[in-house]
């Protein structure tokens, strides 16, 4: 487990904190020092007077300034190893991370080989080639390099038709009273629920609690469509690209639009939670300027998410579920950051996937599987844990009776202007006229 209270990096925070209050300690007693140190010449100058002799209190004053300057260095040294501790546990905590991270999940592996499943339908061997070649030369800093280059990250979400963001319709479907667990088990509950409702669909939650009322967002998760990605479902394969290349920006303007709907005003508590490229689509919510104009972003919960290059908005508390048997979570190259306000739960536990079920990506990328982690997460003693759940308890109560309204999400039909051109062979790109 990273980051909260107990988190490496909090820890490291605190360490240093400590060493500059030493410092500041030791500064004082370097004013004490040398103040003792000029009324010690004033005494040696009254002392040589005629008629008094003060011999005593010179000596005095002269064993405080030796003392004075005993604990003086003493505390500069200790704020010295204090410093080179921190500098070592830096250093051995970065060789941990690169050796986790580069070595049992292979992300740039993983990373080439979903970038050539979403765009083979429309590339070619060349093209192919030289976008591996690209992205492999990137791939370790994936979302600074592609994500703020527009004309690369358009380049390589264009040559599939139909894979870059489209505006995204919301229809609000039902609405009914339901029960809410407000843990992160419950929480993760509401996601199978809404996957079970049908593809294209998220749900915001009405809970009242004191005197205010909170909304809870819920994701789901990639809802494969095989040859029809880029069609209107906007959680489907394509739907993974415009979360990490495109920062969910049209996915966040359907959600602002199902909250407006399910009655959410101005400057009410939200909290966003989601699996797989849900996950993803929950942190951009968070990292979303107009979204955090909007609403108060409080909380976050992901359950097998690549959410590492997303930095969500300031107070916002995250709690991020992976397990080490599921490439997905690390499928961008980097470990979560270390910080108070993000936990991270890396589970270790056997997992298989269960007789007669799909493999999918995985028996460590099952939703049951981190719905059971959950469980345990929300009954740990853990610091880090325990400060995590009470965030999220603060702005859900307890649960209870809530009102769920769904909405069914679809994109619009793509549109080729009639002069587009694939950037790589100059020829028409398909649907052009």
């Amino acid at each position: 487990m990273s980051g909260g209270v107990s988190g490496f990096s909090v820890q490291l925070e605190e360490l240093m904190a400590g060493a500059e209050k030493l410092d500041g300690l030791a500064q004082d007693l370097l004013w004490a020092e040398e103040e003792s140190g000029r009324i010690l010449d004033e005494l040696c100058r009254a002392d040589h007077q005629p008629a008094w002799s003060g011999a005593g209190y010179v000596a005095s004053v002269r064993d405080s300034a030796w003392a004075l300057r005993t604990v003086r260095a003493e505390m500069q040294r200790i704020s010295a190893e204090v410093r080179t501790c921190i500098r070592d546990y830096e250093k051995a905590e970065e060789h941990a991370k690169t050796s986790q991270y580069f070595g049992y999940r292979s992300h740039q592996d993983l990373l080439h080989s979903a970038i050539v499943i979403l765009t083979s339908k429309a590339a070619d061997g060349k093209t192919m080639e030289w976008l591996v070649s690209q992205l492999g030369a990137q791939a370790s800093a994936m979302k600074t390099n592609i994500g703020q280059n527009p004309w690369v990250r358009d380049a390589v979400f264009g040559i599939a038709s139909g894979l870059r963001p489209r505006h995204i319709d919301v229809q609000r479907e039902e609405n009914m009273a339901v029960d809410l667990e407000a843990s992160p088990a419950g929480l993760l509950e509401r996601i199978r629920q809404i996957e079970a409702r049908g593809p294209g669909f998220i749900e915001v939650l009405e809970v009242p609690k004191g005197g205010e009322t909170a909304y809870v967002v819920v994701i789901p998760g990639t809802q494969a469509a095989g040859i029809q990605a880029g069609g209107d479902n906007p959680f489907d394969e394509a739907g993974i690209g415009e979360g990490m290349f495109y920062s969910s920006s049209e996915v966040n303007q359907a959600i602002l639009e199902a909250l407006e709907a399910a009655g959410a005003k101005r400057g009410a508590p939200l909290v966003a939670v989601g699996y797989s490229q849900g996950g993803i689509h929950a942190m951009n919510l968070a990292a979303d300027p107009e979204v955090l104009r909007t609403y108060d972003v409080r909380y976050v919960l992901t359950a097998g998410s690549p959410v590492a290059g997303i930095t969500p908005g300031v107070g916002v508390s995250s709690l991020h579920l992976e397990h080490e048997a599921d490439w997905v979570p690390g499928a961008d190259g980097a470990p979560n950051p270390d910080t108070r306000d993000r936990v991270t739960v890396t589970l270790t536990n056997p997992v298989t996937t269960p007789e007669g079920e799909s493999a999918g990506l995985g028996p460590g990328h099952r939703l049951s599987g981190y719905g059971e982690a959950a469980s345990l997460v929300g009954a740990s003693k853990d610091p880090s844990l325990v400060q995590s759940t009470a965030a999220l308890g603060a702005v859900l109560g307890a649960g209870g009776a809530v009102t769920a309204t769904r909405f069914s999400l679809s994109r619009t039909p793509p549109t080729v202007p009639k002069d587009r051109r694939d950037p790589f062979s100059g020829r028409p790109q398909p649907g052009a006229r």
